[in-house]
This record gives C-alpha cells, sequence and structure tokens, in this order.
C-alpha cells in the first residue's frame, strides 16, 4: 500500500498537522490551581520543589498518552468506552461521579479567569466571573474545533510568553533552578506543598478530554495505518508536556526569586500580584495578570469541553458542539460555577472542595482507563504490553497514594 509507505519516514508537514489535542489538554495543567499551589512553593522553599514538576510532567506524559492511545486504537472515547464495556450500574456510578469532576474544575478555573480579569481591569469579582463563563461559553459554541483549538494554543503561547518574559525581569538564580529541576529534595515541612504540586497536575477531566479530541485527526483504518500516526499523537503529547512543564516550572522560579528572595511566603494569587508590583516592577505585574486572564478562560474552554464531551459519551449523544443536546450540557454544568460567582461565596473554601472531590474520583479514571487499555478485546493489537502497562500501574498508583494523603491532610488540617 503506497499510502502506508508514505507514512512509514517522519514528516514535519504530518508532525505540524497532527498537533494541537495535547496542547489544548495542557492547558487544563497550567490552571488557576496549578498557580497556587506553584507559587506557595516557589515562595516558600525557593527552588527546592522544581523536580516535582519534572517528575509530575512525565507521569502526566504515560497516562495522557495512554488516553489518547485509547481513543486511536478504538475510535471512541473513554467515556464512549466504559459505557460500551462495563456494567449499567457501574457505568451510571462512573459518569455521575466525572461529571462532578469536571464541574468542580469548572468552578476553580472560572475563579482563576475571575480573579485574572480583577488583576488586570481592577473589576469586581463576580464580573469578571461572569465575564470569563461568557467568553468560554461563546467560544465552544459559536465557533469549529479547530478554531476552538487553534485559539487555545494561542492562549498558551501567550502564557508562556508572559512567564518568559518574567525570567528575564526576576533574574533568578540559574544555577540554583537547573539543579532544583532535577535533584530530589524535600522536607518535613515541604511534603504537603510537593503533594499538592504533583495532584495538580494529573485531572480527570483532561483524561477524558484526550481520548474524545483525538479523534479529530484522521488516524486511518488499518492498524498499520494507526500505528504509523501514532507516532505523531507521542510527538503531540511529549511537546505539549513539556511546554506545560516549562510553564510550571516558570512559575516556581518566578516566585522564588522574587518572594522567597525577599523572604515573602505567598499562599494566595491576590497576595502574589500584591506583592509582585513592588518588587519586581509594574510590568511583571502587567504580565501576571495577563497570564492569568488567559489561563484561567482557557482552562474554563477545556473544561467546559470536557463536561459536554462525557455527558454526550455517556449518553450516546454526538459530541457535536452544534446540536442542540451539546449546547445544554454546556450551560447546565456551567450553572454552579454561576451560583459560586453570584452568591460571592467563599473562593478559597470552594477551591479547597474541588480539589477534594477531584482527589476523590481520580481513582476511578484511572482504573478504568488501565483496565480497558489493558484489554485485548477492547485495544486488539493496539493492547498495551508488559513493560507499558507496568509503567502507568506504578504512576497511576503513586498519583492514587498521593491524592489520597493530599485529601487526608486536606481534610484534618494537616501539613
Amino acid at each position: 500500500m503506497q499510502g502506508g509507505a508514505e507514512r512509514r519516514g517522519f514528516s514535519l508537514k504530518t508532525l505540524l498537522g497532527f498537533l494541537g489535542p495535547g496542547f489544548l489538554v495542557t492547558v487544563g495543567f497550567v490552571d488557576p490551581g496549578n498557580w497556587a499551589t506553584n507559587i506557595e512553593g516557589g515562595s516558600r522553599f525557593g527552588y527546592e520543589l522544581l523536580w516535582v514538576v519534572t517528575l509530575g510532567t512525565l507521569m502526566l506524559v504515560l497516562i495522557q498518552h495512554l488516553a489518547a492511545k485509547l481513543g486511536i486504537a478504538t475510535a471512541k472515547s473513554l467515556a464512549v468506552n466504559i459505557r460500551d464495556y462495563f456494567p449499567r450500574p457501574v457505568t451510571a456510578f462512573l459518569g455521575v461521579s466525572v461529571v462532578l469532576a469536571c464541574i468542580a474544575t469548572d468552578v476553580a478555573e472560572l475563579l482563576g479567569g475571575a480573579i485574572g480579569f480583577t488583576l488586570l481591569l481592577g473589576m469586581p469579582l463576580w464580573v469578571g466571573g461572569l465575564l470569563t463563563l461568557l467568553i468560554a461559553l461563546f467560544l465552544i459554541i459559536s465557533q469549529r474545533y479547530h478554531r476552538v483549538e487553534t485559539i487555545i494554543v494561542g492562549f498558551l503561547g501567550i502564557i508562556t510568553l508572559c512567564y518568559l518574559a518574567e525570567l528575564f525581569i526576576v533574574r533568578p538564580e540559574w544555577s540554583a533552578a537547573a539543579s532544583g529541576l532535577v535533584v530530589p529534595r524535600v522536607g518535613r515541612e515541604s511534603i504537603y506543598v510537593a503533594l499538592a504540586i504533583l495532584g495538580a497536575l494529573v485531572m480527570p477531566h483532561n483524561i477524558f478530554l484526550h481520548s474524545n479530541v483525538i479523534h479529530s485527526r484522521e488516524w486511518g483504518i488499518s492498524e498499520e495505518e494507526k500505528r504509523e500516526l501514532l507516532r505523531y499523537e507521542k510527538m503531540d503529547t511529549i511537546l505539549a508536556m513539556t511546554l506545560g512543564w516549562v510553564v510550571n516550572s516558570s512559575m516556581i522560579i518566578v516566585a522564588a526569586a522574587v518572594f522567597f528572595g525577599n523572604h515573602i511566603p505567598v499562599n494566595s494569587i491576590e497576595q502574589a500580584s500584591a506583592t509582585l508590583k513592588p518588587l519586581a516592577g509594574a510590568l511583571a505585574g502587567l504580565l501576571f495578570a495577563v497570564a492569568l486572564v488567559f489561563s484561567g478562560v482557557g482552562s474554563s474552554i477545556t473544561s467546559s469541553m470536557a463536561e459536554a464531551d462525557v455527558i454526550t459519551g455517556f449518553l450516546a449523544k454526538p459530541a457535536d458542539p452544534r446540536t442542540t443536546f451539546y449546547r445544554v450540557a454546556v450551560f447546565i454544568t456551567a450553572i454552579p460555577a454561576l451560583l459560586v460567582i453570584l452568591f460571592s461565596l467563599d473562593s478559597f473554601r470552594i477551591l479547597i472542595l474541588s480539589q477534594v472531590v477531584l482527589s476523590l474520583q481520580l481513582p476511578f479514571t484511572l482504573v478504568p482507563l488501565l483496565m480497558l487499555c489493558r484489554s485485548r478485546k477492547v485495544m486488539g493489537g493496539f493492547r498495551s504490553g508488559n513493560a507499558e502497562f507496568a509503567a502507568v500501574v506504578l504512576v497511576a498508583a503513586l498519583v492514587i497514594a498521593l491524592n489520597g494523603y493530599f485529601l487526608y491532610t486536606t481534610m484534618t488540617g494537616g501539613s
């Protein structure tokens, strides 16, 4: 088959055509929740916890690749595969739990965008939240997928440029940063923050989203074609996760250079912005606010997309933004976030609650993913081999254990 033979050699043009789904997912782990944990880690412990971002990114590459591989091999999302291969009561439980996790994530993303608009334009928090919500809903409902993907990649580019510019402004200790990225160091006081940073990287909605948006690319029909093109998915995932690693590392480095260097511990996004301007200048404060706005809006878009994709997948409806059902699903799942804003609920407690919900749900996403990818009936020739399966099981067990510990310490008030 000539077409298959042509695809055997690496093609930069083909790679550029497949780049996108991984970057869409990456916005989800440079979201406001990551901002909060990274800023606290850098301000309290300097460059000491940078290695956690490196470890977390490597773990994330394995899990997100497995989710994308499931989508490619079966031509169906994780939600649809669960519906097809699990008993109905189990499917119902998993569906409800992941929708709740998505809604909790959406609330956190929306609050981040609201804080960004408040810092950037001085508007009330509820106005910033409504603006974030309206922008996200408009872009999802009114645009085709590829346009949304282009917009999200643009948002991610802006966030990256803002933080790279901040690195030049704050002049960090590059030797200490380089060491921190690869040398594990953790103490009794820093272990809790390290767990929070790691736990914020692996999120249920991103796993479901990646298994679905991968279908935006033409993967071919035969197993040979899929295997050939699977290489490009791996490159897309690795490149996208690497960009996320750069952004998350930059957050910690900036916080370490500005706050830790001046002995100022910071544990909130608002406090970071207020403290950054007098220490690093007005431009640094402006870049911080701009990046936060794009992070909040971008992650709100992908979170809402994940919600709608999960609902349509579990209910056997088309995942098409042009359908009435999809649009209704997007609006309904936005209601809890809207209520949080309108009633001015305690944003700090809401963020904590959202992390608790994610920690509780995560095992119910990872375990079905592993079971499906190990099944020859589901995956055929793409079934996870012993080495891949063992690696992902180890990563999943570690993530679940860390999230469990983080959940325990959060609920008991320990640190």
